[in-house]
């Protein structure tokens, strides 16, 4: 599997970005708000947008730093979020906002990632299975 995280993976179209932050689903993994949300018509599995808010981190050095630390955690853990994503054949937008005020360091930051995408993927599960439930109901 390719572990890059090329342009076409970051999310850049404000429509796709309002989207997200208006009909996202969000939960927290610490030190991040995660938002995610379901979208049939992008050219990947997931596309992703990394924030380090202003109001956090006041020198532009360290939102730097924090979104450089964690793009690359995303990088080196995608794996099995596409993998689950093929799997069910969705694609989905995601959010990750840094909100904790410290800098953690790579070591930490990679292990609260597992954490996170073990939680995502279980609420993409739960997701996946609601959504069939009522489409059943539906007919």
């Amino acid at each position: 599997m390719n572990v890059s995280f090329p342009k076409k993976e970051h999310l850049c179209s404000r429509r796709l970005i309002e989207r997200l932050y208006r009909d996202g689903r969000r939960l927290m993994a610490f030190p991040y708000s995660v938002l995610w949300h379901p979208e049939p018509d992008l050219p990947v599995p997931c596309q992703v947008l990394i924030v380090a808010p202003k109001r956090r981190f006041h020198h532009a050095v360290d939102r730097n730093r924090v979104k450089r630390l964690t793009r690359e955690c995303y990088r080196l853990h995608k794996q099995q979020l596409i993998e689950l994503l093929q799997q069910k054949q969705m694609h989905i937008t995601l959010s990750l906002v840094y909100v904790h005020n410290e800098l953690f360091t790579y070591e930490q930051l990679s292990n609260k990632f597992d954490k996170l995408m073990a939680q995502l993927s279980k609420d993409i599960n739960s997701y996946e299975e609601n959504f069939s439930c009522t489409d059943v109901a539906a007919q």
